[in-house]
């Protein structure tokens, strides 16, 4: 089972630029404006990936009673998925689903 470092921490988007507060509720990993996140972990919250590349959300995938957002890294093109949080972009979110 994968080891999770919890680390909730505001950060200044690096895609829309804009501020993105701490989450309080578990540990922030995406802008809730934009969705892109940074591809920093190698383990959950551990900040030791090198590549540092956007992660561009790709996909919308339904888990448990939520959904997980699917990222392409925009650098190494791994792919990797984060659960959506409460103050995400509905619209963005519906958006990115149906453009399959």
């Amino acid at each position: 089972m994968k080891k999770f470092y919890m680390v909730d921490e505001g950060f200044i988007c690096e895609h829309c630029g804009r501020e993105v507060p701490k989450l309080n509720y578990t540990a922030r990993d995406h802008c809730p404006f934009c969705l892109y996140s940074k591809h920093v972990d190698i383990l959950p919250g551990d900040r030791e990936n090198s590549c540092q590349g956007l992660l561009r959300p790709i996909d919308i995938e339904k888990f448990k009673d939520t959904y997980k957002i699917i990222y392409e890294c925009e650098k190494c093109h791994e792919r990797h998925k984060n659960i959506i949080a409460k103050d995400d972009d509905m619209d963005l979110l519906i958006q990115i689903s149906s453009e399959k």
